[in-house]
């Protein structure tokens, strides 16, 4: 396995009765993940895919009836939070947080809760993790990587796409990849995972992709100045973006010379990492 997930996890999702949640669920589903169980409150008996899962009133029941340790949030951005303070309640290790829209005061509240669990949340408003071959937590289609030694971190869905799909065609496969979701509060930043991915003996190279708003590539810079052994190349959308206007997440905003493509890039060459110029040169600077 690489960090995580793997064959192993077992899979809850929060949200699976609606369109979202069951779509994905069964993706999820199509590509070899366990996925147990399912919740929404009301529906606690049903059964979806085919009478293949089950449904529960609650997280803590669902995890006691089918041994989850992960879920999957497909619910609406207002009841978000209340979703990932049930799964904290329940000694989930893993959430990954599909929904976007959380307000940020709903996410500083989280963000404050799991401080002194052993719970790690991934977005929200992300992607999720696929560790190729093995299993995939979110969003990201199974399709466009297979197996190899290239650990990826990503503030963007689609440019996460397009960059696993160039890995692809240069022929270089991933140990695992981890969408973080760009807003400005989420639950784990490029530093968690650069020091997952330094000490996972399945990756050997890191990609980041990250974008315009905040300090979060500025951070990891100083981090993989100080602590990495493995390689690090990266991108960060957004050079041309105009001060002050949001362009895309709720973090991508920049105010000034604060949090621009060109201050991130600059922190991260001078950490000695490879920067890209757009993604399909990535792999290329990986030879």
């Amino acid at each position: 396995m690489s960090i995580l997930i793997n064959k192993q996890t077992r899979v809850l999702v929060q949200g699976i009765t609606g369109n979202e949640g069951l779509f994905h669920a069964q993706q999820m589903m199509n590509y070899n993940t366990q996925v147990v169980a399912g919740v929404t409150p009301g529906k606690g008996g049903e059964w979806v895919m085919d009478g293949k899962v089950p449904i529960f009133e609650s997280v803590r029941t669902a995890i006691e009836a089918t041994g989850a340790n992960a879920t999957a949030i497909f619910v609406p951005a207002k009841y978000a939070a209340d979703a990932m303070f049930e799964a904290v309640d329940a000694d989930l290790p893993l959430i990954v947080c599909i929904t976007e829209g959380v307000p940020i005061q709903d996410m500083m509240q989280v963000r404050q809760y799991i401080q002194k669990t052993r719970t790690r949340i991934i977005g929200p408003n992300c992607p999720g993790i696929l560790t190729p071959g093995e299993a995939k937590l979110g969003i990201i289609p199974g399709g466009i990587t297979f197996p190899g030694n290239v650990g990826v971190i990503s503030r963007s869905g689609t440019l996460t796409y397009e960059v696993l799909d160039a890995l692809k065609k240069a022929g270089k496969g991933v140990s695992t990849c981890v969408g973080i979701g760009g807003d400005p509060i989420k639950g784990t930043n490029f530093v968690d995972l650069l020091e997952m991915f330094e000490a996972d003996a399945k990756t050997d190279e890191i990609v980041m992709i990250g974008e315009i708003g905040g300090n979060d590539e500025e951070v990891a810079a100083d981090y993989i100045a100080r602590y990495m052994t493995k390689p690090v190349f990266a991108y960060v959308a957004g050079i041309s973006a105009p001060s002050g206007k949001r362009m895309g997440h709720a973090g991508a905003i920049i105010e000034g010379d604060v949090g621009t493509a060109a201050s991130k890039n600059s922190a991260l060459e001078m950490a000695g990492v490879k920067v890209a110029r757009h993604p399909e040169e990535i792999p290329e600077l990986m030879q």
